[in-house]
């Protein structure tokens, strides 16, 4: 009796029509949030390069990957906000994304190309120490 009653429900559900639903219009793996993603990597991955030859620190190197690529991000949702395209938050969300991915990467390649040094610490600026005789001394901090 048992397999009766669900081959029925079974064929009532099969058989019910389907509501429509409309297509989303901002899919959260759409072709534009991969160009979105790509974007943002690069020109973190860019701005990380471009800050490890201005900066000893690498935390200074990753603040400006980061800045740089959430600068265009954030300008290209306003400038979309302004009639130019179409604005989105998950556009906004894959910039991040991809920022992260960006910088992330750079600073992994530069922590296995230049290692981790006085000169050139984690995160922060070496700092210069003068002791008693009159030297300077590099210290990590």
């Amino acid at each position: 009796m048992r397999s009766v009653a669900a081959a029925a429900l079974f064929a009532v559900v099969a058989s019910s029509p389907r509501s429509a639903q409309a297509a989303d219009p901002d899919p959260w793996f759409g072709k534009d949030k991969a160009l979105h993603f790509a974007a943002t990597g690069t020109i973190a991955a860019g701005g990380y390069t471009i800050g490890a030859f201005l900066f000893d620190a690498r935390g200074h190197a990753l603040i400006l990957g980061a800045s740089l690529a959430f600068g265009v991000g954030i300008a290209k949702e306003a400038l979309d906000l302004t009639g130019f395209g179409d604005p989105s938050w998950r556009d906004l969300t894959w910039d991040g994304i991809g920022t992260v991915a960006g910088v992330a990467s750079a600073w992994a390649i530069d922590l296995l190309v230049r290692g981790v040094s006085t000169r050139h610490p984690l995160f922060v600026a070496p700092r210069v120490d003068h002791d008693g005789a009159g030297l300077t001394v590099l210290v990590r901090f």
